[in-house]
């Protein structure tokens, strides 16, 4: 921490950036950090404007996935999608359906690793390309490990719109299929994203247990019956999981699990 005799603003929002790593409340932030709770409100309210902080509802605020985002666009080895290829080849071997990593970037995601399943054709999804959180597999599980009120303050920032005629495009739909994506421990997207389509997703947490992002596999919607689905399904929340205790996650929190509020 900077001293108080050449405390910038600059520094004041770095103290408090810092002490996200280890405390959550507005007041053990001005506690650690030795600034008023008004400077630590104001300071935060900026962050999570910037996607640095997220606001985990109550009062309470976790390291936002800007945070990651921007650490993994500035390192060239031991990078994110590297870390996550060996999971992600063990996944497709195992669901022989192309599969994703995708990491949080604001209020989307963005694809940031992709193999190729063993077939005939190829998907649409690329590196890089942007992703609705409603309305994909990846970014639902995402939005189940939030509170609802988070998940409302989202879909008011962003909109719902249709991406196909199977889209939720209102917030009581999704919040009822959260509900269900808790329960079952990962997230469907059926042609809901793209008509023909289908995927299954599960969150990717950091040593918080926030959501950094997401891992998916995807294939045509002709070809998996709901066995096959549902398999797929469990292999993607396990491989999450796995990947999220490398980065650190509470191991009870390496799954998706409702999230205190």
């Amino acid at each position: 921490m900077a001293s108080e005799r050449h405390r910038t603003a600059a520094d004041k929002t770095l103290d408090v950036l810092e002490a996200l790593a280890e405390h959550r409340s507005v007041a053990a932030l001005s506690e650690a950090t030795s600034l008023p709770k008004p400077t630590v409100h104001r300071i935060l309210q900026t962050l999570v404007e910037r996607g640095f902080a997220r606001s985990l509802g109550r009062g309470s605020y976790a390291s936002g996935p800007r945070v990651l985002t921007l650490v993994g666009s500035h390192r060239h080895e031991g990078d994110l999608p590297d870390q996550a290829r060996p999971v992600l080849e063990e996944l497709r071997e195992e669901t022989d359906w192309t599969v994703h990593f995708a990491l949080l970037s604001g209020d989307e995601a963005v694809y940031a690793a992709k193999l190729e399943a063993d077939r005939p054709y190829r998907l649409a999804s690329r590196v890089g390309m942007s992703l609705a959180l409603h309305s994909t597999s990846v970014g639902k599980s995402v939005l189940a490990t939030l509170p609802d009120e988070s998940v409302r303050a989202l879909l008011k920032r962003t909109g719902m719109p249709a991406r196909t005629d199977r889209t939720h495009t209102e917030p009581a739909t999704l919040l009822a299929e959260l509900a269900a994506v808790r329960e079952r421990g990962y997230a469907e997207d059926r042609e809901e994203n793209e008509a023909g389509v289908v995927a299954v997703g599960a969150p990717v947490l950091d040593h918080s247990g926030a959501a950094v992002g997401g891992m998916s596999a995807a294939t045509l919607s002709s070809f998996p019956d709901e066995e096959d689905l549902a398999r797929c399904g469990r292999a993607v929340a396990a491989a999450a999981g796995r990947f999220s205790l490398t980065l650190g996650a509470p191991p009870h929190r390496s799954g998706l699990a409702p999230r205190e509020g």
